[in-house]
């Protein structure tokens, strides 16, 4: 239950290393998204692991239903054009 005391919630994202993809790693309470880096800082990368951190408003992510997953999930069995089987490869392209 959200009251109208309670600081909003926020959705911490950390990228490890360089070059990689920031990943979910938790949720923080926060007034604003300058204490949400604060925090997330603190809590998510105590031992100096990120090398950036991404702060979310978890009231401004949009999400796909999970009941009409099939509309956005469905197959691709029968959507041939996905797969590359229309063209042949060249020799010196074996491994592919």
């Amino acid at each position: 239950m959200t009251t109208q005391n309670e600081w909003p919630l926020w959705e911490v994202f950390v990228r490890a290393k360089a070059g990689l993809d920031h990943k979910h790693c938790g949720s923080l309470h926060a007034a604003d998204a300058k204490m949400a880096i604060q925090l997330a800082r603190d809590v998510y990368t105590r031992r100096q692991e990120g090398t950036s951190v991404w702060v979310v408003r978890s009231t401004d992510i949009v999400a796909s239903d999970p009941h009409t997953k099939d509309a956005y999930f469905d197959p691709a069995e029968d959507k041939v054009y996905r797969h590359p089987t229309f063209y042949t490869l060249p020799e010196s392209v074996d491994h592919m």
